[in-house]
Protein backbone atom coordinates (compact mmCIF):
# COMPACT_ATOMS: atom_id res chain seq x y z
CA UNK A 1 0.00 0.00 0.00
CA UNK A 2 1.51 3.21 -0.96
CA UNK A 3 1.52 6.02 1.27
CA UNK A 4 1.35 9.63 0.19
CA UNK A 5 3.44 12.10 1.70
CA UNK A 6 2.29 15.72 1.92
CA UNK A 7 4.98 18.16 1.56
CA UNK A 8 4.93 21.43 3.43
CA UNK A 9 3.97 24.55 1.23
CA UNK A 10 6.21 27.37 3.13
CA UNK A 11 4.29 30.50 3.77
CA UNK A 12 5.49 34.14 2.92
CA UNK A 13 6.20 34.78 6.77
CA UNK A 14 8.36 31.64 6.75
CA UNK A 15 9.87 33.02 3.34
CA UNK A 16 10.37 36.65 4.70
CA UNK A 17 12.34 35.15 7.96
CA UNK A 18 14.79 32.96 6.26
CA UNK A 19 17.96 34.25 6.67
CA UNK A 20 20.64 33.53 3.74
CA UNK A 21 24.61 33.38 4.01
CA UNK A 22 26.00 36.98 3.28
CA UNK A 23 28.01 35.81 0.05
CA UNK A 24 25.26 33.77 -1.65
CA UNK A 25 24.68 35.52 -4.67
CA UNK A 26 21.60 34.04 -5.60
CA UNK A 27 18.09 35.36 -5.83
CA UNK A 28 15.19 33.90 -4.31
CA UNK A 29 11.60 33.73 -4.82
CA UNK A 30 8.63 31.36 -3.44
CA UNK A 31 6.20 30.03 -5.87
CA UNK A 32 2.91 28.52 -4.51
CA UNK A 33 4.64 27.65 -1.52
CA UNK A 34 8.09 26.18 -2.91
CA UNK A 35 11.44 28.11 -2.24
CA UNK A 36 12.90 28.57 -5.67
CA UNK A 37 16.66 30.11 -6.35
CA UNK A 38 17.25 32.01 -9.01
CA UNK A 39 21.30 32.79 -10.28
CA UNK A 40 22.04 36.17 -10.77
CA UNK A 41 21.47 37.86 -14.56
CA UNK A 42 23.57 37.67 -16.55
CA UNK A 43 25.15 40.75 -18.81
CA UNK A 44 22.92 40.36 -21.39
CA UNK A 45 19.44 40.29 -19.05
CA UNK A 46 21.05 43.03 -17.21
CA UNK A 47 21.44 45.14 -21.06
CA UNK A 48 17.67 44.53 -22.01
CA UNK A 49 16.21 45.20 -18.85
CA UNK A 50 18.05 48.45 -18.41
CA UNK A 51 16.86 49.65 -21.73
CA UNK A 52 13.21 48.06 -20.85
CA UNK A 53 13.40 49.89 -17.76
CA UNK A 54 14.65 53.30 -19.42
CA UNK A 55 11.87 53.24 -22.27
CA UNK A 56 9.08 51.92 -19.71
CA UNK A 57 9.87 54.63 -16.98
CA UNK A 58 10.09 57.45 -19.43
CA UNK A 59 7.27 56.57 -20.68
CA UNK A 60 5.51 56.03 -17.37
CA UNK A 61 6.63 59.17 -16.25
CA UNK A 62 6.40 61.61 -18.80
CA UNK A 63 2.29 60.23 -18.90
CA UNK A 64 2.06 60.03 -15.06
CA UNK A 65 0.52 56.87 -14.75
CA UNK A 66 2.61 54.97 -11.73
CA UNK A 67 5.70 53.47 -10.32
CA UNK A 68 7.95 51.40 -12.41
CA UNK A 69 10.11 48.81 -10.02
CA UNK A 70 13.15 46.58 -10.85
CA UNK A 71 14.13 43.02 -9.29
CA UNK A 72 14.82 42.63 -6.75
CA UNK A 73 11.71 43.26 -5.55
CA UNK A 74 8.98 41.18 -3.95
CA UNK A 75 5.57 40.64 -4.92
CA UNK A 76 3.66 39.64 -2.29
CA UNK A 77 0.11 37.73 -4.14
CA UNK A 78 -0.99 35.56 -1.27
CA UNK A 79 0.51 33.48 1.47
CA UNK A 80 2.23 31.19 -0.48
CA UNK A 81 3.28 33.07 -3.24
CA UNK A 82 6.18 36.03 -2.81
CA UNK A 83 7.90 36.48 -6.93
CA UNK A 84 10.35 38.18 -8.11
CA UNK A 85 9.96 39.81 -11.65
CA UNK A 86 12.24 41.50 -13.41
CA UNK A 87 10.08 44.57 -13.72
CA UNK A 88 6.76 45.38 -12.22
CA UNK A 89 4.34 48.71 -13.17
CA UNK A 90 2.36 49.48 -10.63
CA UNK A 91 -0.98 52.25 -11.34
CA UNK A 92 -1.25 55.67 -9.31
CA UNK A 93 -4.68 54.18 -8.65
CA UNK A 94 -3.34 50.75 -7.23
CA UNK A 95 -0.32 52.53 -5.74
CA UNK A 96 -1.90 51.57 -1.59
CA UNK A 97 0.10 48.02 -2.75
CA UNK A 98 3.44 49.75 -2.48
CA UNK A 99 4.29 49.64 0.66
CA UNK A 100 8.18 49.33 3.00
CA UNK A 101 7.92 45.64 2.54
CA UNK A 102 7.27 45.47 -1.17
CA UNK A 103 4.44 45.22 -3.45
CA UNK A 104 1.73 43.70 -1.72
CA UNK A 105 -1.13 43.01 -3.87
CA UNK A 106 -1.60 43.17 -7.76
CA UNK A 107 0.50 45.51 -10.23
CA UNK A 108 -1.25 45.55 -13.63
CA UNK A 109 2.39 44.37 -15.31
CA UNK A 110 4.82 41.87 -14.50
CA UNK A 111 7.55 41.59 -17.05
CA UNK A 112 10.20 38.47 -17.01
CA UNK A 113 13.27 38.05 -18.68
CA UNK A 114 13.97 34.47 -19.62
CA UNK A 115 17.08 32.76 -19.07
CA UNK A 116 18.05 29.24 -20.28
CA UNK A 117 17.67 28.01 -16.62
CA UNK A 118 14.40 29.93 -16.77
CA UNK A 119 12.32 29.11 -19.46
CA UNK A 120 10.00 26.69 -18.51
CA UNK A 121 9.61 28.50 -15.12
CA UNK A 122 8.59 32.24 -16.53
CA UNK A 123 6.57 30.35 -19.75
CA UNK A 124 4.25 27.88 -17.88
CA UNK A 125 4.64 28.41 -13.78
CA UNK A 126 4.88 31.73 -13.38
CA UNK A 127 2.49 32.90 -16.30
CA UNK A 128 0.11 30.58 -15.13
CA UNK A 129 0.32 32.07 -11.56
CA UNK A 130 0.40 35.73 -12.73
CA UNK A 131 -2.67 35.02 -14.93
CA UNK A 132 -4.23 33.51 -11.85
CA UNK A 133 -3.82 36.23 -9.51
CA UNK A 134 -4.97 38.23 -12.41
CA UNK A 135 -2.06 40.59 -13.16
CA UNK A 136 -3.56 42.51 -16.67
CA UNK A 137 -0.94 42.43 -18.64
CA UNK A 138 2.35 40.04 -18.65
CA UNK A 139 5.33 40.17 -20.92
CA UNK A 140 8.08 37.45 -21.43
CA UNK A 141 11.28 39.00 -23.01
CA UNK A 142 13.71 36.05 -24.41
CA UNK A 143 17.22 37.89 -25.11
CA UNK A 144 18.61 35.07 -26.68
CA UNK A 145 15.85 35.14 -29.99
CA UNK A 146 15.66 39.00 -29.25
CA UNK A 147 11.87 39.06 -29.28
CA UNK A 148 9.02 39.54 -26.92
CA UNK A 149 5.46 38.87 -26.13
CA UNK A 150 2.96 40.62 -24.56
CA UNK A 151 0.07 38.76 -22.81
CA UNK A 152 -3.30 40.24 -21.39
CA UNK A 153 -5.85 39.13 -19.65
CA UNK A 154 -9.01 39.35 -21.28
CA UNK A 155 -11.83 36.88 -19.35
CA UNK A 156 -9.26 35.69 -16.66
CA UNK A 157 -7.21 34.17 -19.26
CA UNK A 158 -4.17 35.36 -21.15
CA UNK A 159 -4.05 36.11 -25.10
CA UNK A 160 -1.16 37.08 -27.30
CA UNK A 161 -1.38 41.17 -27.35
CA UNK A 162 1.59 41.86 -29.49
CA UNK A 163 4.87 39.92 -30.51
CA UNK A 164 7.82 41.27 -31.94
CA UNK A 165 11.97 40.63 -32.52
CA UNK A 166 14.34 43.09 -33.89
CA UNK A 167 13.25 41.77 -37.45
CA UNK A 168 9.60 42.41 -37.02
CA UNK A 169 9.77 46.09 -35.33
CA UNK A 170 6.88 47.47 -33.29
CA UNK A 171 5.58 46.09 -29.79
CA UNK A 172 2.10 47.86 -28.43
CA UNK A 173 0.88 47.37 -24.64
CA UNK A 174 -2.76 47.89 -23.31
CA UNK A 175 -0.80 48.57 -19.98
CA UNK A 176 0.72 51.27 -19.73
CA UNK A 177 -1.91 52.58 -22.14
CA UNK A 178 -1.14 53.31 -25.85
CA UNK A 179 2.78 52.33 -25.30
CA UNK A 180 4.52 51.40 -28.20
CA UNK A 181 7.88 50.09 -28.33
CA UNK A 182 10.34 49.60 -30.61
CA UNK A 183 12.06 46.13 -30.56
CA UNK A 184 15.37 47.04 -32.60
CA UNK A 185 16.44 49.37 -29.65
CA UNK A 186 16.13 47.22 -26.51
CA UNK A 187 18.14 44.03 -27.95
Amino acid sequence: MAVALGVKKMTVHEFRNLEFAENDRHWYELLDGELVKKKAPTPAHQRVARKLTLALDAFISQNNLGELFFAPVDVFLDDTNSPQPDLVFVATANEAIVTDNGIEGVPQLVVEIISPTSVVRDRFTKKDLYERFGVKEYWIVDPSNQEIEIYTLNNERYELLSAASVLEGELKSAVPDDLVLDVKTLF
